[in-house]
């Protein structure tokens, strides 16, 4: 009975402690550093969950499908199952969803951004800092039963985006950045020469150009009634890129924003003035940059390097039909630059986060899978299928992968030209590329970014004006529209551990509600407990 009452008594106080925090703050998460075990029990089956995103494309599925089969040779008693998904908006969704019920996916394919959203979820994402370095388990370690990489050999820039808060969250699995592709036929039809880097003035100029028509409104260069010079398919990787080349404010590492500034209304004006005269257009608006450029309706067509087996008249995933597609000589380039001496490109690309679980043994079931995707044979099949490089030193100086690029133009298929200069792009350019900060609300700042192009070059094509009162307005919409204008940009702008102000009215009424309830059943049982020891002294006496 003593036990009964201490048990009661602790549940009430526990109540009565939690009852005037009802009315705090919420969204301060401090995420556990994970404790390695000693050793991997071996003797124990294990079943962990892998989510992954492809492009509907079998090839990678069936790499998905082989590292599976391979990992599980060498660790008989860990179960791997593969849950794909057609888009990374999806798995965001799913995790979210999941990470509330407890039930997220051991690991996780995903991008940096979307992890900082998880980490509001208290011990949800395993910092791996421990796990890199522990001797026996981590990266390069003597108890692996594959050949693992080491941190030295991960690509600095590419591991750096992986950082949040000063702790390392995920692996990279796959990088891309973005190139031009261009039509080179129409350029020199319209009397320029292509540099070897592109500048903003040259693609504006041209693609103006490009724009003029005949008498019948078709025009002049294609001779089409369709032609939009140049189509940017992430509108929020321009906004961003031209922010890092002008050396302005997008947003701090603890997660201020900056990006409502006096140059991104200047580049919006600029956009809207090209947009006017025909110049520009985007995918969100027109359609996927690659079927106009396959198509001779366009002349300058920004895209991912892994989108590179869509670009080009022989493109093995050419998605127009045959009797639309037109041949031309396709060029591809970096991005548009302000300072073609100083060039700067977004790295982008999937990485791999392991969630966190009671148990540490399956924690560490799911690390050793997540390192073996790390492998060279790994990395090197998978950036076979696209335009991707290889996230670490040892895959490229693989000479199985040194002689895949080596094979440029052989076929139509695995060694399509287009990829592999797309590849040959970032390999060469590595050095130029960067990273945006990832805190807690960066993944909704990268969709504002995108939205102000995209608002603008709508709001032109509809023939309305783009001053400096539209700018106001739509500054202050867009703000609210992501939420941005309620971040504390001055303490980390939600970033782990940091506070997101108190609940709202209705969360409070509800969570006190549960309170009194708790406190209502622990008063019932602690009075009914009062009772029967009395009645037991009685029949005692």
């Amino acid at each position: 009975m003593r036990g009964t009452l201490k048990k009661t008594a602790c549940l009430l106080l526990c109540v009565l402690l939690a009852l005037p925090l009802l009315s705090g703050c919420h969204g301060k998460r401090e995420q556990a550093g994970f404790q390695v075990p000693e050793s991997f029990d071996e003797s124990r089956d294990y079943e962990i969950s892998f989510w992954a995103k492809n492009d509907t494309n079998a090839t990678q599925v069936a790499i998905y499908e082989q590292a599976i089969e391979d990992f599980q040779a060498l660790y008989p008693n860990v179960h791997v199952n593969l849950r794909l998904y057609t888009d990374y908006g999806r798995i965001y969704n799913d995790v979210i969803t999941n990470i509330a019920t407890g039930t997220t996916p051991n690991v996780c394919i995903t991008y940096p951004d979307h992890i900082a959203t998880y980490l509001t979820g208290e011990n949800s994402v395993v910092p791996l800092d421990a796990l890199f370095a522990d001797e026996a388990y981590g990266l390069g370690g003597a108890q692996l039963r594959f050949e693992s990489t080491s941190r030295e050999e991960l690509i600095p820039q590419f591991l750096e985006e992986c950082r949040i808060n000063g702790q390392t969250y995920a692996v990279p699995y796959m990088r891309s950045t973005e190139a031009c592709y261009v039509n080179k036929d129409f350029v020199e039809a319209l009397g320029y020469t292509l540099p070897e880097t592109l500048t903003w003035d040259f693609v504006w100029e041209v693609s103006e150009a490009a724009a003029e028509k005949n008498g019948d409104g078709t025009y002049k260069l294609n001779g089409q009634n369709v032609l939009l010079p140049f189509i940017y398919k992430s509108t929020d990787n321009m906004m961003i890129q031209l922010l890092r080349q002008a050396g302005a404010g997008y947003s701090t590492d603890s997660g201020e924003i900056l990006l409502f500034n006096d140059t991104v209304r200047d580049f919006l004006t600029q956009i809207a003035g090209h947009t006017a005269k025909g110049a520009f257009s985007t995918f969100k608006i027109s359609g996927y940059p690659a079927n106009f450029l396959n198509a001779g309706q366009c002349v300058f067509a920004v895209d991912s390097t892994a989108g590179a087996t869509w670009m080009g008249s022989d493109a093995p995933l050419v998605d127009i039909s045959e009797d639309k597609l037109v041949r031309f000589e396709t060029a591809v380039l970096p991005i548009p630059q302000l300072d073609p001496e100083h060039p700067q490109m977004i790295s982008q690309g999937p990485s791999v986060c392991v969630f966190n679980k009671a148990d540490p043994q399956e924690v560490l079931a799911s690390w050793l899978f997540t390192q073996y995707l790390l492998t060279d044979r790994v990395q090197i099949a998978y950036a076979k299928t696209e335009g991707y490089v290889p996230v670490t030193s040892k895959a490229r100086q693989n000479p199985e992968y040194r002689d895949y690029l080596a094979r440029e133009g052989e076929d139509q298929d695995e060694h399509y030209a287009v990829k592999l200069q797309a590849t040959r792009l970032l390999l060469e350019h590595t050095e130029d590329t960067f990273v945006t900060p990832v805190f807690n609300g960066s993944a909704s700042l990268r969709d504002a970014a995108g939205q102000l192009i995209e608002d603008v070059t709508k709001s032109v094509r509809r023939k309305q004006t783009v001053d400096g009162a539209y700018l106001d307005r739509l500054y202050s919409d867009t703000a609210a529209l992501y939420h941005l204008d309620q971040l504390d940009t001055q303490s980390g702008a939600g970033a782990p551990g940091a506070d997101l102000g108190p609940l709202p009215k209705t969360s409070v009424l509800l969570l006190s509600a549960l309170g009194l309830t708790w406190l209502g059943r622990g008063t019932w049982v602690l009075a009914g407990a009062v009772k029967k020891k009395r009645a037991k002294k009685r029949r005692g006496s």
